[in-house]
């Protein structure tokens, strides 16, 4: 397949940094698409304004991405790779089970506010019913991995008498990814509707809060 690059030279400099620094070359791209997809959408985004803003050309984008589509799938991938990386890094499993879920929850509410581009490409794949999510076995295994750490927690819990019997820790999961998400997701119009005081800095620190109280409540165990 011929690839038209005539929007984008390729440089003697751009092509000594690809030599030079591959995978942050990699890395700037994915971030860029990952803007212009949440932005514009899959169907939206443009290559040559992708390759414009990294300083790179298309040919460089197709040699490392295959295609469109194929750039698109990886930076999805890398979306969920950040928030799953974050996740590991809280180094939960020394924590007591209600501390460890605590700061879990108010990982993903703040990592979801501060990520409005990765609430916007979920959004945009459930559009596509999630067809390129579905071909990535990366993000599955990055998923399970969140599942495989609230039931480390959840277990913990229940065994120290702290969390009830007969939970799941997909549900679990469900109601952190439900709050968190649906703050960032409907942001605009929850607003618009009923005014800006919870988008506020100190609104979200209240938000954050009700998290936290809603999901230990969801799963303390009853005197």
């Amino acid at each position: 397949m011929a690839i038209d690059d005539s929007s984008t030279s390729e440089t003697g400099t751009n092509r000594a940094r690809w030599k030079q620094d591959p995978e942050g070359v990699r890395a700037d791209i994915l971030a860029v698409a990952l803007e212009e997809f949440s932005r514009n959408g899959l169907s939206g985004a443009r290559m040559d304004d992708i390759a414009a803003k990294t300083r790179t050309s298309k040919r460089m984008i197709y040699y490392y991405f295959g295609d469109k589509d194929g750039l698109y799938r990886k930076a999805l991938e890398a979306a969920y790779k950040k928030v799953r990386t974050g996740e590991e890094k809280l180094d939960l499993e020394h924590l007591p089970p209600k501390e460890a879920l605590e700061r879990l929850v108010e990982f993903t509410f703040d990592h979801h506010r501060k990520n409005p581009d990765f609430i916007r490409l979920v959004m945009i794949e459930n559009i596509h019913h999630g067809r390129f999510l579905e071909q990535s076995d990366a993000i599955k295994k990055l998923n399970a991995a969140a599942i495989s750490q609230i039931r480390n927690i959840y277990d913990k819990g229940v065994r120290d008498g702290v969390f009830r019997a007969g939970l799941t820790p997909l549900r679990i999961h469900w109601l952190i990814s439900a709050i968190s998400f649906f703050n960032v997701s409907n942001a605009t119009t929850f607003s618009l509707l009923f005014g800006n005081e919870l988008q506020t800095e100190a609104g979200q620190v209240c938000l954050s809060a009700d998290a936290c109280q809603t999901v230990l409540k969801f799963v303390a165990k009853e005197d």
